[in-house]
């Protein structure tokens, strides 16, 4: 996958010191969350329960780079240089670098390229695919030790929950910060491995 995202972003000058490329899988949630206490920290009313699914068929693929020689945060999306002032983004990257263990990345900006392999805004949570994707690379290159699925829910809610694999709960919490509300792994793939998820794309003929 490397190969195919450099592809992607050839010319795109993600060749810096600190390099981190992943890919995370879409969730689908069976216990839904119903509305937000909190919209700015993106806190749900409930927990959830979600089921993740492999990533041999929907994923999204991201490479960050990270380097004081860059100019500006610059982030591509299926190929295509996108704006960057997105508030859900900047807050995530904010949260990164609040969390950053690596003094020596002080001001440095980061170069951002993503693709999905499935179609965006489907119904398939390219969100929490993307923003789990996202939220793990630039914890690599920054070197943030804390629980990801903080941060990452500040992006997507349901983002959470695609930072693990088989069956995951997001947990509401009660904390009026947000500290408390994590997702957590209730049981591995491997706990119902005949289930199966069944995605149709119906084409319209007129």
């Amino acid at each position: 996958m490397e190969e195919e995202l450099s592809e992607g972003c050839r010319g795109k000058a993600m060749t810096a010191a600190k390099v981190a490329t992943c890919s995370a899988p879409v969730n689908i949630a069976v216990i839904k969350y119903w509305g937000k206490r909190d919209e700015k920290l993106i806190l749900p009313v409930n927990s959830s329960l979600s089921v993740t699914l492999s990533q041999s068929e929907l994923k999204a693929t991201t490479s960050v780079s990270v380097s004081k020689d860059y100019e500006s945060d610059r982030i591509w999306l299926n190929g295509k240089e996108e704006l960057i002032s997105n508030p859900r983004l900047q807050s995530c990257l904010q949260q990164v670098r609040e969390h950053c263990s690596d003094p020596t990345l002080a001001g440095a900006h980061v170069h951002i390229c993503s693709k999905n392999n499935f179609p965006t805004a489907a119904g398939l949570a390219s969100s929490a695919a993307g923003y789990a994707c996202l939220v793990y690379c630039l914890a690599q290159v920054y070197d943030v030790k804390c629980d990801l699925s903080l941060i990452a829910r500040q992006g997507s809610g349901s983002a959470c929950r695609s930072i693990y694999g088989g069956f995951v709960k997001w947990d509401a919490g009660v904390h009026d910060d947000g500290s408390d509300s994590i997702a957590v792994q209730v049981a591995p793939a491997s706990h119902w491995p005949d289930i199966e998820i069944l995605v149709l794309v119906v084409i319209i003929c007129f």
